[in-house]
């Protein structure tokens, strides 16, 4: 599902990855933890294909078998919005457009009729427990519900593989358990793969593996499920 080999990272003169390995196997939810400034987030922009490392030409990052490294910008885009979902801590709806529109967008990027990209959109918000919230707007819903409007858009077009960052943090505890849940739900549903970078330890001991980064590196890869 995703290899990285040497991945570093450098602005300027400050080395924020030195050289991480990573193997992560279809349908796993792989927790990454460690203090701020660890360069979890780092890591995570560049197995998303938000970032690049800064030696390409030492490295590799194959994502379904595709060196990513090696696609044009158009290329890129065009593989993310089909491979990729994108779930944050601020869950960055569009606060003029509904939670239908919302979710539809990633799907109307790729150019999917709006009838199918809708049908899609309803069954995820259904799933998620948002039927009757669809024609809401953002600042209409709760956080939970907000943030379970962007799970929903992360899954549009049936990504292989979910990136999220600190996902539950701007959440309270108990919509923060229910997005926990879920994402194991979603694994059983619909076959993804997760890569989670949290500081939420009930979380992170939820993963299949967890992976503890120090000062740019994975220090330690424990089997917790």
């Amino acid at each position: 599902m995703i290899k990285a080999t040497n991945i570093q990272k450098f602005y300027g003169d400050l080395q924020v990855l030195k050289g991480v390995d990573l193997h992560i196997k279809k349908e796993e939810i792989i927790s990454i933890v460690g203090a701020s400034g660890a360069g979890k987030t780092t890591l995570l922009q560049i197995l998303g294909t938000l970032d690049t490392q800064s030696n390409p030409n030492e490295s590799e990052l194959l994502i379904n078998g595709t060196e990513v490294t090696r696609l044009s910008e158009k290329q890129l885009a065009k593989f993310r919005n089909e491979h990729i979902g994108f779930i944050f801590q601020f869950h960055q709806l569009l606060p003029e457009f509904t939670a239908l529109e919302n979710v539809c967008i990633p799907a109307f990027i790729k150019n999917t009729p709006k009838v199918q990209a809708e049908k899609r959109a309803k069954e995820l918000l259904d799933f998620l427990g948002l039927s009757a919230r669809s024609k809401h707007k953002p600042n209409e819903l709760s956080g939970g519900e907000q943030q379970r409007v962007a799970v929903a858009r992360a899954l549009i077009n049936e990504p292989s593989i979910v990136f999220a960052d600190e996902p539950s943090g701007n959440l309270d505890s108990e919509s923060a358990d229910n997005l926990h849940r879920l994402f194991f739900e979603l694994r059983d549903e619909f076959g993804q793969t997760f890569v989670i970078v949290t500081h939420n330890q009930q979380l992170a001991d939820m993963a299949d593996r967890k992976l503890t980064m120090v000062d740019g590196r994975i220090v330690s890869k424990e089997v917790v499920a």
